[in-house]
């Protein structure tokens, strides 16, 4: 099946709202679409709704951060967005994210930097305000010329992690809570975690003891050799094999677009 397991809308950090995410979709030939926001399930019932209308299948997704690694992303897939321990997950992810909105402001203050939160909330549009957003805003005053620059001078340094990172639960919790709230459970861009290939199979062997299903292995900005790695992984593990493009929109990630990605799916949409 054509499809793309790893999206973003408005609801988190993305530039389309989830109906307009769902109709481009479409527009580009997709036959399953996982909207993955992150920390939130606002969204799929509005995404779920356009697919019904345009007869493309909509998993019902989010992205968890996992607190182990400043990068280290949990995807969850078919869940249950009333189930009580996600419910209760996701308020307290999106208190995090509120307070670290603030500290953000404090930080880049200190760094010479000076931008309102009311403007960074005003471009969120009411969604859970992420770094983008502040990336955003400081393109738009030209603190920085592109995105890229604003996480590589500001929002992705040591410093910020030490100083400004929100709190998050361990992965064990992730992974616990997306497949008590009925869901399957995929390792997102394991590269982004930032460890040795031997580190890295440790910690696919340690997820999967917690109920882990799958490994994303197809990834825009996987080398060969990375790519090669989690398939052997997957295999070596019994998991299912994943791919998502990360899409936010060009606006905010102008080099990714959405992915048609040919997968085998019986074990996700059946």
């Amino acid at each position: 099946m054509k499809a793309d397991l790893h999206t973003h809308s408005t609801a988190s950090d993305g530039q389309y709202t989830p109906s307009e995410l769902v109709r481009l979709a479409k527009s580009r030939g997709l036959e399953v679409l996982a909207l993955t926001d992150h920390d939130t399930t606002e969204g799929l019932a509005e995404a779920a709704q356009a697919g019904e209308a345009l007869k493309l299948r909509v998993i019902r997704g989010m992205e968890l951060s996992a607190k182990e690694y400043p990068t280290f992303h949990i995807l969850g897939y078919g869940i249950d967005p009333e189930a009580p321990a996600l419910a209760g997950l996701c308020q307290e992810m999106r208190r995090g994210r509120d307070e670290r909105s603030l500290r953000m402001v404090r930080f880049l203050k200190e760094q010479g930097v000076e931008i309102a939160l009311s403007e960074v909330e005003e471009l969120a549009g009411g969604s859970i305000v992420g770094r983008p957003h502040f990336a955003q805003v400081l393109v738009r005053h030209g603190f920085v010329p592109n995105n890229r620059a604003a996480f590589d001078r500001y929002l992705d340094t040591e410093e910020f992690h030490r100083r400004v990172e929100r709190p998050k639960p361990p992965a064990r919790v992730c992974v616990e809570t997306l497949k008590a709230a009925g869901g399957k459970v995929s390792l997102a861009h394991p590269y982004q975690i930032g460890v040795d290939d031997g580190a890295l199979e440790g910690i696919v062997r340690e997820l999967a003891g917690y109920g882990l299903d799958a490994i994303e292995c197809y990834y825009p900005k996987y080398t060969a050799q990375q790519q090669d790695f989690y398939l052997r992984l997957a295999e070596k593990y019994g998991l299912h094999i994943t791919g998502g493009s990360d899409f936010h929109g060009e606006k905010v990630k102008p080099d990714i677009s959405l992915a048609a990605l040919e997968l085998e799916l019986d074990w996700l949409v059946s």
